[in-house]
């Protein structure tokens, strides 16, 4: 990564002042040559200037001109150049002053700058915000690693890892006791994700399963996941602060950023802002926490491809494939249960269809398009439970039966209830 060019601060000051300098000079140099020429250039009675008396008084005057347009055209330029040579000689790239530190600070200076923290952290990261994208690791990530539908390869990658954080937490156990240790605390910290694929295909489900097993053998302090998006981390000059401080809310856990490569989007400097911070972190504090950046493989691809820090820190790629069609009815059927209902072979039927179809449409989102039917399902199920329509034919297990709609306790989903047109209101 090549190092940042920093503004030379001598050199600004200097033309600065050269600038603003130039039309003070010219004018003052002109006033001069006025008030010479009025006490030496007498005109006699019937007589006439000459040339050479006017001459330098209107040279001078050309010269304040052009001084005057050079510093109208300069003025704005310099001042930022003036504000940039400041911030990279007086600052970090954290916009931390590097004339003192908070080891130099008295106490009092040091609760003033805490409480000054707070209210920047509270203005950047509300808690009502905090509250909404703090979640929760699983609690039991082996169960709901082996309860998701699909992923073989991504179920076989966290598998392993998992299996190498229990192997490497017990082998640290048994050096301690014997007195003897030599491995690393920390052998899966720094081990950052990257997660590509398409919208829907469990990035977030797997990214708290990770979170759930590195709590589970001590690599995190804290069993949370902070979720955001890319385009949660734009704050305009703001940008490298936000993500400062949302980095230290995420120590002690994971990081999940999804849709990462909104973080480039809009202003080039300000996204770039974003992305040393968080490179930086991820080196300097990777037995701190870790970062999970998802997103679609050419979007993802194009933000690494920004920096070359990235792929030197990131150790894991999973990829994401679309369910198949057998699977996205495994996960209607499951949600369906999940609300309590049982689903019918019509229905399942049905969804088939509309599955292939919607899988056409450029707003397919695999499990997102799932749950999206599901619902659309109950809707049309509560109608025809308005309208008394209790009694239908469906087929179990080969049979065809007659069954009210609460059978066994639980509400059944019907072909009735399942269109097999897609939504042609999506946009």
């Amino acid at each position: 990564m090549n190092k940042k060019k920093k503004t030379s601060y001598p050199l600004t000051i200097l033309l600065s002042t050269l600038s603003t300098a130039a039309p003070i000079v010219a004018v003052v140099w002109f006033l001069y040559q006025m008030i010479r020429l009025k006490n030496t250039a007498i005109i006699p009675l019937g007589g006439t200037f000459q040339v050479d008396d006017i001459r330098v008084p209107l040279i001078s005057c050309i010269v304040f001109f052009i001084t005057l347009v050079q510093w109208g055209i300069f003025k704005k330029p310099l001042a930022k150049m003036y504000q940039k040579a400041i911030q990279d000689n007086e600052y970090d790239e954290f916009g931390n002053s590097k004339k003192s530190n908070y080891a130099t600070l008295t106490r009092k200076e040091r609760e003033q700058m805490d409480k000054e923290k707070l209210q920047q952290m509270e203005m950047l990261f509300p808690t009502s915000v905090m509250n909404k994208i703090v979640k929760e690791g699983s609690r039991n990530p082996e169960k709901d690693l082996q309860d998701m539908i699909g992923l073989p390869l991504v179920k076989q990658k966290v598998t392993e890892m998992a299996a190498r954080m229990q192997f490497e937490r017990e082998a640290m156990t048994k050096e301690k006791q014997e007195k003897k240790q030599t491995r690393s605390e920390y052998g899966m910290n720094g081990r950052h994700f990257v997660f590509y694929g398409s919208a829907g295909t469990g990035k977030t489900t797997v990214a708290r399963i990770i979170t759930g097993f590195l709590y589970k053998y001590g690599y995190i302090k804290e069993n949370k996941c902070i979720e955001i998006d890319g385009n949660f981390l734009k704050a305009g000059e703001m940008s490298d602060t936000k993500t400062k401080l949302l980095i230290q809310k995420a120590y002690g856990g994971v990081l999940f950023i999804d849709e990462a490569y909104a973080i480039m989007d809009g202003t080039a400097e300000y996204g770039k802002a974003v992305i040393a911070t968080l490179i930086k972190e991820m080196e300097d504090n990777r037995d701190k926490f870790t970062v999970i950046l998802a997103g679609y493989k050419n979007d993802i691809k194009r933000l690494l491809d920004t920096n070359e820090g990235f792929k030197s820190r990131i150790k894991e790629y999973l990829e994401f494939p679309d369910y198949s069609t057998t699977e996205m009815k495994d996960i209607f059927q499951a949600m369906a249960h999940g609300k309590g209902y049982i689903v019918s072979q019509e229905a399942l039927d049905n969804f088939e269809v509309r599955c292939d179809r919607e899988r056409r449409l450029s707003s397919f989102g695999n499990g997102r398009t799932a749950r999206n039917i599901l619902d659309e399902c109950l809707d049309r199920h509560a109608l025809n439970y308005g309208q008394n329509l209790l009694s239908r034919k469906i087929t179990v297990n080969g049979e065809e039966q007659i069954i009210t709609d609460k059978a066994q306790n639980k509400f059944v989903l019907c072909g009735c209830d399942v269109s097999t047109s897609p939504n042609k209101n999506v946009l």
